[in-house]
């Protein structure tokens, strides 16, 4: 699949009947057990949505929801023996979330049987127990819910692991073996930046697909709707080591609804509070973030690294590219000693890498930092942005895997940064020259590197735009880690402006390492 602007191909006579059938007993509520959906019958609900003017939930919740507490809502669990599929000894489960606090907004749940059949799957107190709460549920009906979650056994058969959550908005996130939640994905990104506020796209229904016996993969169809937008999407997940979701959207803009600035395809949501770049003094842990740097691949194979940090103001950065070959939020560090904390283990959090399928042309990565009062706010968001856009009502279509991955994740095939720094040991400098002349120190390893012989003349190439001067560059071996090191020091033209940096190493002519890309932010 591509990322292209086309109209749909005519369907024969009689599967255009079925599949409007189908469309038309979703939108008049017809009886679940008489539906029919499938991939393209999704796709024209989707735009038959886009055609319309947008309709915000008119569900409310009942009294006693409305006014829930955090400890109650924790106090509402999902009872496992009442999970879908765990009566039918099938290897994947689905276990539902409660409305109420923060979740307000009913979502719509269904299975969806291998003949294309559409089971709804209402809200049941039952299924729930309410620990030490006196709600009575009876008298409130099929109240949706908040979300749901798969489970698998990932990390051994004696248990079904949690493996993928989707619930809030189009938040997913999901797990390979031995890794602990940490950042999520979305659906889609509307106006994070550059618009007159964000619009959060949300995903209203969702069908399950019933996996067959010994199945290694499930498929979720999900309906986003948001004032400015709609789309159908389809998420095949396959758990391992490497748990990978392959994601496919037909995303159509909203007729009649004010125009979307910055589209985000494929956008990942993360937290960076403090790293070896920007430590915090006050804090015993070394370094508290879920990712530690943006990685980025051009379909000219450069390979790009870009440090995150925790901004004072918003902070925009964009990587214009032709035909992405893939970008991530990685957390690269996995040693516990990096994070000294048993609770968080930011060490097993996952990276997330994002990799296109097919031709998704012109735009650009465009990552937004804010900052952030702890470690429980999300501050990180990297998406792609798409050259152009189509007309309302008109699809656009992109499809790309993302990849959940721990220990063993994608790495540029040369050489890549294992660490940067900024900061002085001893000198001579007074604090307001090492405030004007930063230095940054950074440590690269990898394959191309290995593969030199003793001596070999390795070459820092540095480069600053027109608000840095660079005064100094080194690179010489680091015998303790037999890794290589470059410390650089830049001196800024304009204090209230940014500077960016990059820096590669290079053998004879040859790059051998990735381009660390580092931005200096204003004073």
């Amino acid at each position: 699949m591509s990322l292209t602007f086309r109209p749909f191909s005519a369907h024969r006579c009689t599967r255009t009947l079925v599949l409007l059938g189908a469309l038309l007993a979703v939108l008049c509520g017809a009886s679940a057990q008489a539906q029919r959906l499938d991939w393209e019958g999704l796709t024209q609900l989707a735009q038959s949505r886009a055609a319309e003017a947008f309709r915000a939930n008119g569900d409310k919740l009942p009294a006693e929801l409305a006014s829930i507490t955090y400890d109650q809502l924790r106090d509402i669990r999902f009872k496992p023996d009442q999970s879908l599929w765990r009566t039918d000894a099938l290897p994947f489960e689905a276990q539902f979330f409660h409305l109420g606090l923060y979740q307000t907004e009913p979502v719509r749940i269904h299975e969806l049987t291998p003949d294309g059949r559409v089971n709804h799957l209402p809200y049941r107190g039952t299924d729930f127990d309410y620990g030490k709460n006196t709600f009575d549920p009876a008298p409130w009906g099929d109240l949706g819910h908040a979300g749901f979650r798969l489970h698998y056994p990932l990390n051994g058969q004696a248990y079904k692991d949690e493996l993928v959550v989707f619930q809030g908005a189009s938040y997913f996130r999901a797990l390979g073996a031995g890794q602990q939640y940490g950042l999520s994905a979305r659906g889609l990104a509307v106006d994070t930046v550059g618009g007159s506020g964000e619009e959060f796209p949300r995903f209203t229904e969702f069908w399950l697909q019933r996996p067959a016996a010994g199945a290694t993969d499930v498929t979720v169809l999900a309906l986003l709707e948001s004032p400015r937008a709609t789309g159908a999407y389809r998420f095949v997940i396959r758990p391992g080591q490497q748990t990978t979701t392959t994601v496919t959207a037909r995303i159509f803009l909203r007729a009649g609804a004010a125009p979307v600035h910055t589209l985000g395809i494929a956008p990942l949501t993360s937290m960076f509070l403090s790293g070896e770049n920007q430590p915090m003094a006050s804090d015993f842990r070394p370094e508290v973030h879920d990712s530690d740097g943006l990685m980025m691949v051009s379909s000219e194979g450069e390979w790009l690294w870009r440090p995150l940090q925790r901004p004072k103001a918003v902070t925009v950065s964009s990587f214009a590219m032709q035909n992405p070959r893939g970008f991530g939020l990685m957390q690269r560090d996995r040693n516990f000693a990096s994070y000294e904390d048993v609770e968080a283990r930011y060490e097993r959090r996952p990276s997330a890498w994002v990799k296109p399928l097919g031709d998704w042309g012109p735009g650009r990565v465009e990552l937004v930092q804010l900052s952030a009062p702890d470690e429980t706010h999300d501050n990180v968001v990297a998406y792609w942005v798409p050259a152009s856009l189509p007309a309302p009502g008109q699809p656009l279509e992109v499809a790309y895997e993302l990849a959940w991955q721990g220990d063993t994740q994608q790495r540029p095939p040369s050489s890549w940064v294992t660490q940067s720094r900024r900061g002085y040991g001893y000198t001579k400098l007074s604090t307001q020259e090492q405030g004007r002349q930063p230095q940054y120190v950074i440590d690269f390893t990898g394959p191309a590197l290995d593969a030199l012989p003793p001596g070999a003349a390795i070459k820092a190439v540095v480069s600053a735009n027109a608000n840095g001067r660079v005064l100094q560059t080194l690179a010489y071996p680091n015998p303790a880690t037999r890794t290589w090191r470059v410390t650089l020091r830049v001196e800024r033209v304009d204090a209230t402006q940014p500077v960016e940096l990059r820096a590669f190493l290079q053998h004879n002519n040859d790059t051998v390492s990735e381009t660390w890309t580092h931005l200096l932010l204003p004073e």
